[in-house]
């Protein structure tokens, strides 16, 4: 027993869920710098070629699982190690800390009070009599007040104790979230051009829903620049009539049974062309991000044989298109929808440039209890500010005075500035 005492006492020091608290917080900071979730070539890729701080390559960071900080092994450990740190804690210290400031201690003489912070004496003619008069200003000022025969004892703001262990609670339910998140949930993020479809799978294969893109629209400033980006979508799940249509944007996310949509991103999907008098062409567009970012385009050529190709680029579904030789200059501008240009001896024409939305789509069965986390430690927090004051008198009838003592567990010079207030209240009336 006496070793597992030793060690319930090493894992709730203070020090310890400290140091757990730190290592957590710098974890988190290199999730935040790092890109998680992506493929492992992309880390081998770009990070054996450049190593992250001069040492960390990419074989190694994923050893290390620093592709997944948040659902690695050793990150899930450091929040069971917290948690449990935690619950030992508020088991040792704090629920018997609520218990004994739940419990009424009665001081019975004189010089038990005289022991306490705050202690004063009172002559009085009438000894009981001011004890009673102390006990209605205090109850007419919300203490709780319990007498007995010639003392009292009062106490105010009591739901202060509890606030140390609604914080625990709360942050062991965040952990727990967080763990049950990272561990259950979900990620899937995709581009999709309007009239094109995702159906979300369960784990058995079945179709759960259907999301579809109906409409998508970038809103920008004069200048061209990007404001806003909006989705019309249509979700329809197994067994509904009708489709639900709803819309999104940036920071006004979709929440559906359990699942998030956000609108996190957009780009050009397709761009519609007509060469000379051949039928409309529908071709995909690809970044170039060598040549700067957010541009979109794609070769094309202009002879039947695959010879003579042009560089068709764009930054904008609105265009301009730029056409570039073989040379890299530049031969036309061409607008969405306007008249053709001749193009190596043939009119080319831009039909349409097709946007597309980046959405993303987490389901994180944590959330709740994150929510309900965070809710219980600002309660908590907000509790643990309030002082829990307690004062008693004892009425000395032989030498005609009373008594009186208080103590405070925090802002303990606020309460020695009100002491006086209060007894001179009873002196004035009783004295």
């Amino acid at each position: 027993m006496s070793v597992l005492r030793r060690l319930a006492a090493l894992l709730s020091d203070l020090r310890l869920a400290i140091v757990l608290l730190l290592l957590i917080a710098i974890a988190s900071a290199i999730g935040t710098i790092l890109p998680q979730g992506e493929a492992p070539d992309l880390y081998l890729e770009r990070f054996n070629a450049d190593p992250w701080l001069g040492f960390v390559n990419g074989d190694r960071m994923l050893q290390l699982q620093l592709d997944r900080i948040y659902s690695s092994g050793w990150f899930l450990l450091l929040l069971g190690w917290l948690g449990l740190a935690l619950i030992l804690c508020s088991w040792r210290r704090q629920w018997p800390a609520l218990q004994a400031a739940l419990r009424w201690i009665d001081y019975r003489e004189p010089r038990q009070l005289s022991k306490l912070a705050l202690a004063e004496t009172l002559p009085s003619d009438d000894p009981n009599t001011s004890l009673n008069a102390l006990g209605q200003s205090l109850q007419a000022q919300g203490w709780t007040v319990q007498e007995k025969d010639g003392r009292l004892a009062a106490r105010r703001g009591v739901m202060g104790r509890v606030g140390p262990l609604l914080v625990h609670t709360g942050l062991v339910l965040l952990m727990l979230g967080a763990a049950w998140g990272a561990l259950a949930g979900n990620r899937l993020e995709r581009f999709l051009a309007p009239g094109r479809s995702l159906d979300l799978l369960d784990r058995s294969g079945t179709s759960q829903m259907t999301l579809t893109l109906d409409s998508f629209a970038i809103e920008r400033d004069p200048a061209g620049r990007t404001e806003q980006f909006r989705s019309q979508l249509l979700l329809q799940s197994a067994g509904d009539a009708r489709p639900l249509r709803e819309e999104i944007s940036v920071n006004h996310p979709l929440r559906y049974r359990g699942m998030t949509v956000y609108q996190a991103d957009w780009s050009l999907a397709t761009i519609t062309v007509q060469l000379g008098k051949s039928p409309l062409l529908q071709l995909p567009l690809q970044t170039f991000p060598e040549l700067g970012d957010q541009l979109w385009g794609l070769v094309l050529p202009t002879r039947p044989d695959g010879s003579e190709p042009v560089l068709l680029t764009t930054s904008s579904e609105a265009g301009p298109v730029q056409v570039f030789g073989e040379g890299g200059d530049l031969i036309t501008n061409l607008r969405p929808g306007g008249t053709p240009a001749d193009v190596n001896g043939l009119p080319l024409r831009v039909v349409e440039v097709m946007p597309a939305s980046g959405l993303l789509l987490k389901r994180d069965p944590g959330v709740p209890l994150v929510y309900l986390g965070f809710a219980i430690t600002l309660l908590g927090g907000g509790l643990s500010l309030v002082a829990t004051r307690q004062l008693w008198a004892v009425s000395d009838l032989q030498h005609g005075k009373l008594h009186v003592a208080g103590l405070c567990n925090r802002n303990l010079s606020g309460f020695a500035q009100e002491f006086p207030t209060l007894l001179n209240k009873v002196a004035g009336s009783h004295g």
